[in-house]
């Protein structure tokens, strides 16, 4: 399965992923450094993933019309000039435009690497396929912002960015040894109904629970992502919270190789149920810590849940979308990811400027029957059967 193709692709993954995240956990502290007020600040952080969110139903689009290499390759490019906007910002209104280029070059890379990448696996092979390729973001997403925070601490924002810009030129040089290019694969006649309804087509309707459901499965972990050391030090709770997000990356790494076969042999029910149990188990105990061995089993038990479910969302969209498809799937299940990553923070700060802490995690459990009841709702509807 590991072709020379599915190899490079990976590693262009790594690097797509491993850019932004270097530079997510400095740009707020860069952008008051050089003027930006508290507000503007907030904005400038959460700026990215907002236009990343705009633009994924136009990058799906052009995911399954376009050559996947012209689309990746574009959005390289507007990841570099971000990226040479922070390294020379004089000020916040150059970090601003930055960060709009940015959250489109992402959009691009994201549903195009993902496609591209399906496209080159075997439909029996999809889900193992998408796990590896999840496993590379994830590595980045766990060794990217240490790296960043180091050569912070020890040089300076600049030096940092100028790692996070090598990245994105190691993503345009990567695609250039790919043979193939990924070019779409539209069926030659369109029927009636969707020429009537235009070309762009915001979302994929079967896709849609499945975005619904990693939407939910995301909210817990990304209010965690924001507020863990602020409750953990609120509560005055004898945790090395700091231990938190690396130990959730290793445990992930670990359970995405080990499950590596299962992915494309199990149905999407069983991975749904077990991850809600994780889910379910990993909120409860965060809500219980009082130890280091709760914060090791709540990691392990979110790595279970939101960790493996990210792959399998991803799959299950692909293959229920079809192949010519694909790309209009991914920047769906995008959304929906998106929506997760922008709304747990704006949760989590609602339940933490208006609950008493204890009550925090408990309140966050909500998503598991809301969960459920999407599961229920499509399977009723018929929105797949898996």
């Amino acid at each position: 399965m590991l072709t020379k193709d599915i190899v490079l692709i990976l590693a262009a993954s790594f690097f797509y992923m491993a850019s932004p995240m270097l530079i997510t956990p400095l740009i707020t502290g860069f952008s008051g450094s050089i003027g930006a007020s508290a507000a503007l600040m907030g904005m400038i952080g959460g700026l990215m993933n907002l236009c990343a969110l705009f633009c994924r139903p136009s990058v799906g689009n052009l995911a399954d019309r376009c050559s996947k290499y012209k689309v990746t390759f574009i959005g390289a490019v507007l990841m570099t000039l971000a990226c040479l906007g922070y390294v020379f910002a004089p000020n916040p209104g150059v970090i601003f435009a930055a960060r709009i280029v940015n959250g489109v070059g992402f959009a691009c890379c994201s549903v195009c690497l993902s496609t591209w990448m399906s496209n080159l696996l075997p439909k029996e092979k999809i889900g193992s396929g998408m796990g590896f390729y999840g496993m590379m973001n994830a590595l980045a997403m766990a060794a990217a912002p240490a790296i960043g925070v180091s050569v912070y601490q020890i040089i300076g924002y600049r030096a940092a960015f100028l790692i996070a810009l090598a990245c994105s030129v190691a993503v345009a040089v990567t695609i250039q040894f790919v043979k193939d290019k990924g070019q779409p694969r539209l069926q030659r006649q369109e029927n009636a109904a969707e020429k009537k309804r235009g070309n762009l087509q915001i979302a994929d309707r079967k896709v849609i629970p499945i975005a619904m459901m990693i939407m939910l499965f995301a909210i817990p972990y990304c209010a965690t992502q924001s507020f863990l050391v602020t409750y953990v030090e609120e509560r005055s709770l004898h945790v090395s919270v700091s231990l938190f997000f690396p130990l959730y990356a290793i445990i992930l790494l670990i359970l995405r190789f080990a499950m590596k076969n299962l992915f494309d042999r199990l149905p999407f029910h069983v991975f749904f149920f077990g991850g809600l149990c994780c889910a379910f188990a990993s909120i409860l105990l965060l809500g219980w810590m009082h130890s280091n061995i709760f914060m090791f089993l709540a990691a392990l038990f979110m790595a279970g849940g939101y960790g493996i479910m990210c792959s399998v969302c991803q799959s299950t969209a692909i293959l229920l979308a079809g192949e010519e498809r694909r790309g209009l799937a991914n920047s769906t299940y995008y959304i929906g990811l998106d929506l997760g990553m922008s709304l747990g923070p704006v949760i989590g700060g609602f339940l933490y400027g208006n609950l008493d802490l204890t009550w925090f995690y408990p309140a966050l459990l909500l998503t598991i029957p809301l969960n459920l009841f999407v599961y229920i709702f499509a399977k009723k509807r018929r929105f797949f059967d898996f």
